[in-house]
């Protein structure tokens, strides 16, 4: 214990401080010098002086130094911290960890001192970021409703309690507002009924950023590469739906371009994934009920106001029949006794028509309608005609090959063209 106390801590600006206050002893400087020299007051000066006279080299030291603080948590509560940490919360981050035990267990703790704890106990370990690309930054949009960025998460959500979801999520540029919805896998029903409910909620946004997923782009090589044809791309069904809409879609050559709705998808897969534990979800509609809790919190926590006033997304026209536009239609030519094959069944159109093609209608709740035009024709399922059955065919004999004989024309030309 004695030769710790004859220890000192002491900085360099305290060291020099120290050398300055000996020249005043030696009366090499007077103490306005000193206090002008290291910009100090000269009743500090004096202080000083009188400290150093009297402790020596401790004068110059703060006597705070080492003493504990006035703030300073009990042993005992730290321990409990930890406890409840490794019983409740083992996997959640230090920020998550603080918030959940000040809403579950009524304990307030700062999320940076629970981070040092986690650290020193080995429970939290600092990642080391690897150094990103170089990539040309884009600032975000000025107004909300101006771009939404759209994507998919392929995520275990529910960590083996239930089947593996796909969080269709939709992030507003300007505001990092977030809206989503869990299904099961991540299609044109999905994108279609995630658009519609987003729609619903805020209204048309103009323009929507996404990837190249064959669900919202056709991938496919152009067939014609000629004028006119070559402008011409096949539209997929959500495409054609967003055009009928008014809303632009702009495809991401790279997923580091739409970064927004990437970063915020790893967020939720460390946040999301807890309450969903937390709240004992295995299903698709007890997840989506859980995520309509979560999001208001989540967004007021981290929603970031836009550069300019005015909301950019629009009101949907009465006139407009959503459901009609955001459903999957087929094209399909109508045969003489009105009957058409859909999805590899039969269909047997009821009302009299001229149409020489006919479009069927898939919603999203399931129904079906089968239209020409704006008009809804009558319909019914049928079984389809009989297959044909193969007659049989008896073994065909192996013919036998021909072979004229001496005295043949053929045999008497030939040998006459050799001998001239």
């Amino acid at each position: 214990m004695d030769a710790q106390k004859d220890i000192l801590m002491i900085t360099q600006e305290e060291i020099q401080r120290y050398q300055v206050i000996r020249k005043i002893f030696d009366k090499d400087i007077s103490q306005q010098e000193a206090a002008e020299y290291l910009d100090l007051s000269d009743r500090q000066i004096r202080r000083m002086v009188r400290r150093v006279r009297k402790e020596g080299e401790r004068g110059v030291i703060h006597r705070l130094r080492g003493a504990k603080g006035c703030r300073r948590l009990d042993g005992s509560f730290k321990g409990r911290v930890l406890e409840l940490y490794r019983r409740q919360y083992a996997d959640f981050g230090p920020t998550l960890a603080s918030e959940k035990l000040l809403e579950r267990d009524k304990i307030k703790i700062c999320d940076e001192t629970l981070r040092l704890w986690l650290v020193r106990a080995g429970l939290w370990s600092v990642h080391q970021r690897k150094k990103p690309k170089e990539r040309t930054w884009r600032a975000r949009k000025e107004h909300l409703g101006e771009m939404v960025q759209m994507d998919g998460s392929h995520h275990d959500w529910l960590e083996g309690r239930g089947p593996k979801l796909v969080l269709m999520g939709y992030i507003d540029d300007a505001t990092s507002r977030f809206y989503g919805r869990f299904y099961e896998y991540e299609g044109t029903l999905p994108a279609m009924g995630s658009l519609k409910a987003y729609i619903k909620l805020y209204g048309l946004p103009k323009s929507i950023y996404l990837d190249k997923h064959s669900t919202y782009r056709n991938n496919q090589k152009q067939r014609y590469t000629d004028w006119p044809f070559r402008d011409k791309q096949e539209l997929t069904q959500f495409a054609r739906a967003c055009k009928q809409l008014g809303i632009e879609l702009i495809y991401a050559h790279s997923a580091p371009a739409k970064g927004r709705v990437e970063r915020v998808f790893r967020t939720h897969q460390h946040r999301l994934v807890k309450e969903l534990r937390l709240a004992g979800a295995k299903t698709c509609a007890q997840a989506n009920a859980v995520l309509g809790r979560y999001l208001w919190p989540f967004n007021q926590k981290f929603q970031v106001p836009a550069q300019k006033k005015g909301d950019w997304h629009r009101d949907l026209n009465p006139k407009i029949n959503l459901d009609e536009i955001l459903s999957v239609q087929t094209k399909h030519p109508l045969r003489n006794d009105r009957t058409i094959v859909h999805n590899k069944r039969w269909f047997q159109v009821l009302t009299r028509t001229r149409a020489e093609n006919i479009t069927v209608h898939e919603h999203l709740n399931g129904r079906m309608d089968i239209k020409h035009g704006q008009a809804r024709l009558a319909w019914r399922p049928i079984a389809g005609p009989l297959p044909r059955i193969m007659e049989r065919k008896l073994p065909i004999k192996p013919r036998r090959q021909y072979v004229p004989p001496k005295n043949s024309y053929w045999r008497r030309t030939s040998s006459i063209a050799l001998m001239r």
